[in-house]
């Protein structure tokens, strides 16, 4: 008979997803150091993805409950108005409007 197991630990949170989190954490830094690297890095760093990532690492860094609610919201277009007309279909992963907030 298989014994039920209350929810996981703290502990064992860490130890479970600690590894596949720091390759993230490094696939992350790897991706801002191509930036830097790359010609033309101050106009990338002047795109509204680009500006969005860093607000959402300091939203990460800075808040100690609800991080990924905090983050979704961020990244979300919350506006319901409908547009009057749609220029540009790509999606983008962020909100244009987001970034500029609490500049």
């Amino acid at each position: 008979m298989l014994q039920e197991k209350g929810p996981m630990q703290a502990k064992e949170a860490l130890e479970k997803y600690f590894l596949d989190n720091r390759a993230r954490m490094l696939e992350i830094a790897s991706f801002l150091d191509r930036i830097d690297r790359y010609s033309g890095s101050p106009e990338a760093k002047e795109d509204f993805r680009y500006k969005s990532l860093m607000k959402a690492l300091k939203i990460i860094l800075e808040s100690e409950d609800e991080r990924t609610k905090k983050v979704q919201l961020f990244f979300s277009d919350l506006s319901s108005a409908p547009l009057e007309k749609v220029t540009d279909q790509k999606a983008y992963g962020a909100w244009k409007e987001s970034s500029n907030e609490g500049d």
